[in-house]
């Protein structure tokens, strides 16, 4: 759990005198780069790269605060959150290193990221845990809430949340989460995101909130749940001291529901066959370079609005010269290596990057959308309510305790300092 006070390189911040250098920052950047496959316009970047900064400083006040406490974070400890993420990406440790080695990135500086996520969460422990007392009938009045509507919807959901510590901070807090929304909409996964940005301790876990109940929420987070479907990512809501981003994985029905049966006849067994979809943008083996360049606009924005195969006829009738071909079930082998290269990177229902052929450029949809999975609300053991309710009163303290620490801290840019040395010239030739 280093802090680098390397004053060699350029200085981003200094938070409570400790540096954050310019290469800490543009690791940083990278990193998100590399494990969010966003794409960067150069104003995009400039966006990302103060929201990379401003979780930097944020991360630079918890190490700095559990390093007071003399809390020491294990290599093992952080092994087992590598290993945690990787399970969860389905990724070895060989492609993750191939990832960062194509980016550039350091492996010390994701575990550096990790070290202080388990640093804050065991100075929060240490801080606030022998406060948090559970009694058996806390927990005998959760069960018997939980019992009592089970009846009702349940939620699997994940969070990102950004405190708004003063009023003058609302508009800038907002456009951050904005931000983070179009880069989510963009393709960069969520749970990504969450764990490079989110100040809750959901943090850790790819801001996983686990399953709650319809009214568990506060209103404001609850109202949106209910006017989501699965898979959607809210619009920033703003409750509870700051502002969230949910994103619903999965509705639960209420307990009893009778799930259907899948449909087998549905279900594509063959790895090796896939039904497929193909749009074609003609523009001759030769095109000039504007009519290839516009081919290649249309197609892009026509890959962000197909999902999926049902509705594609319609969507292809609507654009001008775009002609659809229903492929039908395709072994994977008679297909162009253009095709295949294109489909490695796809899952169920996806559409492929655009490709130029020797007709124009192409796009191909796979037709295997699986409709969401029917989940049924089950009650969950006494421990994992006791746990439940134990991570909700420490996330509650998390958030006073980083809100306090600001408050004290003293955190400056280069662009502040010009700007207070500028202020103080001005004063002195008055």
């Amino acid at each position: 759990m280093p802090v680098n006070d390397d004053a060699n390189d350029g200085v981003a911040a200094v938070v409570n005198d400790s540096i954050i250098s310019d290469y800490d920052l543009r690791q940083r950047v990278a990193l998100f780069l590399a494990t969010s496959g966003v794409r960067p316009t150069a104003d995009s970047l400039k966006a990302i790269r103060q929201q990379v900064l401003s979780q930097l400083e944020t991360e630079r006040l918890q190490v700095l605060e559990a390093q007071k406490k003399n809390i020491s974070v294990s290599t093992a400890e952080v092994d087992k959150a590598i290993d945690n993420i990787l399970a969860d990406n389905h990724l070895t440790m060989e492609q993750i290193k191939k990832i960062f080695a194509a980016a550039h990135v350091e492996m010390a500086t994701f575990r550096s990221q990790l070290a202080a996520q388990i640093a804050w969460t065991k100075a929060v422990q240490d801080e606030y845990g022998n406060r948090v007392e559970l009694s058996p009938q806390d927990v005998d009045a959760e069960l018997k809430r939980m019992a009592a509507g089970a009846n009702k919807p349940h939620f699997r959901v994940a969070e990102i949340f950004e405190a708004v510590d003063s009023p003058e901070q609302d508009a800038t807090v907002l456009k951050n989460m904005q931000n983070l929304l179009e880069q989510i909409r963009s393709g960069a996964p969520f749970d990504t995101m969450a764990r490079q940005f989110s100040q809750n301790p959901t943090a850790a876990s790819g801001g996983d909130l686990g399953i709650v109940q319809d009214g568990q929420l506060v209103p404001e987070l609850n109202a949106a749940l209910e006017q989501m479907h699965a898979g959607q990512v809210s619009q920033p809501i703003k409750a509870s001291g700051g502002y969230y981003l949910l994103w619903l994985r999965a509705r639960q029905e209420p307990a009893g529901t009778k799930v259907p049966a899948p449909d087998e006849q549905q279900a594509n067994t063959d790895p090796n066959v896939l039904p497929l979809a193909r749009v074609l943008l003609p523009t001759g083996p030769k095109p000039p370079k504007g009519l290839l360049e516009s081919a290649l606009r249309a197609a892009a924005v026509m890959r962000e609005h197909i999902g999926g195969c049902e509705h594609l006829p319609e969507l292809v009738a609507k654009i001008r010269g775009a002609v659809y071909f229903n492929l039908g079930k395709m072994q994977l082998s008679s297909l162009s290596p253009e095709i295949r290269n294109a489909l490695a990177k796809t899952h169920p229902g996806e559409v492929a990057e655009p490709f130029q052929s020797a007709a124009g450029v192409e796009l191909i949809v796979r037709c295997d959308k699986v409709p969401p999975k029917i989940e049924v609300f089950h009650m969950p053991s006494r421990d994992e309510v006791e746990q439940q309710l134990y991570e909700q009163a420490m996330s509650v303290y998390a958030r006073r305790y980083l809100r306090d620490l600001r408050r004290v801290a003293n955190i400056e840019t280069p662009e502040d300092r010009a700007i207070k040395n500028a202020k103080s010239s001005s004063a002195s030739i008055r």
